[in-house]
């Protein structure tokens, strides 16, 4: 258990709600009858439901807040790793620099550069154009809407 956060150590946080069942031997026999068993049974199994309900929403809840602390560091690290490309192409014009002209080596990385984002943005163009629309969930709701009352 983590200090100060009421939170175990996989992220459930301990306050969430116990089951307060009742003891359902501690009638005597013979004394309860079956309207007070029944209702004695649906409390206990509404209870049971909504601490079921509570848990799985705490769980949910550590496991999102992990995730997004996961895919912040993935986006840190996308960026470092974008940024750290302006050295990488840098250091390839001072490495042309030795056989052509400094103006040409620099010329030649951003001809290459710019040739390397219109490939990415024509196969990127290409697959936009085949996205088609939902026809399964079109249909799915034309469907429906033919059972609603007033729909016709």
């Amino acid at each position: 258990m983590s200090s100060g956060d009421n939170t175990t150590h996989v992220g459930v946080p301990t306050t969430v709600a116990s089951i307060p069942l009742t003891d359902v031997d501690a009638r005597a026999p013979g004394t309860g009858s079956i309207g007070n068993l029944v209702k004695d049974a649906t409390a206990q199994v509404s209870t049971l439901v909504r601490a079921e309900v509570a848990l799985a929403k705490a769980e949910v809840t550590g496991e999102v807040k992990k995730a997004v602390f996961g895919g912040i560091f993935f986006i840190v690290a996308a960026v470092i790793g974008l940024y750290s490309t302006f050295f990488l192409f840098f250091a390839l014009a001072e490495l042309l620099d030795i056989w052509l002209p400094r103006w040409a080596a620099f010329a030649i990385i951003f001809a290459a550069m710019v040739l390397v984002a219109a490939v990415a943005g024509l196969l990127g163009l290409r697959k936009v154009k085949k996205l088609q629309k939902p026809e399964k969930t079109i249909d799915a709701v034309k469907d429906n809407a033919k059972v609603l009352p007033g729909s016709h």
